[in-house]
């Protein structure tokens, strides 16, 4: 889970207005980063596969919202993916 000044670096740095939370491209950003820390967590505890299980519906949440991305804004969408370093 992330800490809250975690997650308020990741809102500051990925919205697009003064008061956005809610966007694709924050969601988008929080999502990688739980990805990333639940990823180091399964690293440790190779047999949590209810952690296991959270990282999977998470990854395919992220992978939702970046083709609605894609879909909806081209340029942002391939922006997001530069600055979260995903294939």
């Amino acid at each position: 889970m992330l800490d809250p000044q975690k997650k308020q670096k990741i809102i500051e740095k990925f919205r697009t207005h003064k008061s956005d939370t809610g966007s694709p491209q924050v969601q988008a950003a929080l999502l990688t980063a739980e990805v990333k820390e639940l990823t180091e967590h399964l690293k440790k505890h190779k047999k949590d596969f209810s952690s296991r299980r959270g990282l999977i519906k998470k990854v395919n949440e992220r992978r939702r919202l970046l083709t609605y991305l894609e879909r909806e804004d081209k340029k942002a969408w391939q922006k997001l993916k530069d600055e979260l370093g995903l294939k």
